[in-house]
């Protein structure tokens, strides 16, 4: 089968796109024929080596975190699953690849696309795992840096749909599609923090990080000087200012009821992640460039 492979941490030429063996289903587990991936910054991340202490990395490995596809092949044992079933989640072997072995799975509803069933594993988990975390309430104000990228934009809807008001930070280009999310979009950059305080005059109550543009200072000082409830997936240098680095974690149960709850919700047309572009496979490295420079409005799907 063809996939994208890398055996040395480094930038986008280390992608090699070859031909590689195609992975078996040992017991309990189940094989796909990969028909979209989720392009994620984590997979550049952990290309250069990064994000090893949290997601250590064997090689020869390819990357890719989510996909959807279809049922291909069955493990001994397995009973909650059959060849030719649609479904999306996570992968185990990297979903850069014409067929990977699946990890958590929930089924694909006939009324979601393969691009926007491949958008949610990743961004949807992760922007529920940290809303979580930051125990955010119905009435609350949450300050979300990285609003308009794929995490951000589940999760100021997801926030939103609590009863929360969100303050969104990012570019101006992206200020009117936030404001249709139901968020306020401010400018991130220097004075950010009079900004915030003009649209939330009496603070804010919780913090997600998901840009890592150094925002952690502001944010601290916007919580007034503590780091309680302020939460980052996306600043490596978050002990240094005493914030926590969300990693996962998330129960396999609850990952795959997640799942399940929002592929309804995007289904029913209650939450959106638009698509930005779309990619062969052997255009993966371009892919991952385009996601690393930042400024990605919605997400980039690759197609094996």
């Amino acid at each position: 089968m063809r996939a994208i492979v890398y055996e040395e941490f480094g930038g986008p030429e280390v992608l090699r796109h070859t031909e590689t063996r195609r992975p078996e289903p040992g017991p309990g587990e189940v094989r796909v024929k990969v028909v979209t991936v989720g392009v994620n910054p984590l997979d550049h991340k952990r290309r250069y080596g990064w994000v090893e202490q949290h997601y250590p990395t064997t090689f020869p490995a390819t990357p890719g975190l989510e996909f959807a596809g279809v049922v291909d092949a069955l493990g001994d044992g397995v009973t909650d699953a059959a060849v030719g079933d649609e479904v999306f989640g996570w992968t185990k072997t990297g979903a850069y690849a014409q067929y990977a072995i699946a990890g958590d799975i929930a089924p694909k509803p006939a009324g979601l696309s393969w691009e926007s069933a491949a958008s949610l594993p990743v961004a949807g988990e992760t922007a529920q795992r940290v809303l979580d975390e930051l125990g955010l309430k119905a009435g609350e104000t949450l300050l979300l840096h990285g609003a308009a990228g794929a995490v951000g934009s589940v999760a100021v809807q997801l926030a939103v749909a609590l009863g929360a008001t969100v303050v969104g930070t990012a570019s101006p280009g992206n200020h009117d599609d936030l404001r249709a999310l139901g968020a306020i979009p401010v400018a991130y950059g220097e004075g950010l923090v009079e900004r915030v305080r003009a649209v939330a005059p009496d603070g804010v109550d919780a913090v997600f990080d998901a840009a890592g543009k150094d925002a952690l200072p502001a944010s601290i000082e916007l919580r007034g000087g503590t780091t309680d409830r302020v939460v980052t997936i996306a600043d490596m240098n978050a002990a240094d200012h005493g914030v926590r680095f969300s990693a996962g974690g998330t129960p396999p149960e609850r990952v795959r009821e997640g799942l399940a709850e929002h592929a309804r919700l995007a289904a029913d047309g209650r939450l959106s992640l638009p698509v930005a572009g779309t990619f062969t496979l052997a255009d993966a490295a371009k892919a991952q460039q385009l996601s690393e420079a930042g400024h990605v409005r919605g997400k980039l799907i690759i197609k094996p």
